[in-house]
């Protein structure tokens, strides 16, 4: 393989196929969820985030980074989620500008109705474009040293 300063037409070909792969998994994707009547993917990303932080919350930087999607404006999403409902808002004990957010019943509920498209989704864009369980393992596999850093 080829230096980092000059990568070869081999590695050009993966990254764009990674990219367009992405691309094309997550649009099918959120447009099952949207038929199926639900948000967009992000607001699943974010609740599951907070269901896992569970009842201490998290501020608003710490939900950030551990979004499996990219959020420009994690605030307006906060926004969207707090006026749904799916999302409380407490202020934050230690600093009196910010806050702690909080899973709702609602997002609690939301998050279980989603899964079953969403899960049926990846199988769908993803899973059955593969031949076998071990071509998953293997593209995981082949995927985990990006991923690092």
């Amino acid at each position: 393989m080829a230096g980092p300063e000059a990568p070869s037409d081999t590695v050009i070909t993966a990254w764009a196929r990674l990219l367009r792969a992405q691309r094309k998994a997550l649009d099918g994707v959120e447009a099952d969820l949207k038929a199926a009547g639900f948000p967009p993917l992000g607001w699943y990303d974010a609740l599951l985030e907070l269901r896992r932080a569970g009842a201490e919350g998290l501020r608003p930087l710490q939900l950030e980074p551990r979004l499996l999607l990219e959020q420009h404006n994690i605030s307006r999403l906060v926004d969207r989620l707090v006026q749904a409902r799916f999302v409380a808002r407490k202020p934050c004990p230690t600093d009196g500008r910010g806050y702690i957010l909080t899973l709702t019943d609602q997002g609690a509920d939301l998050l279980r109705r989603m899964w079953p498209v969403y899960r049926a989704a990846i199988q769908r864009h993803v899973g059955s474009k593969l031949a076998s369980e071990a071509d998953a393992a293997r593209l995981a596999e082949l995927l985990a040293p990006i991923m690092r850093d």
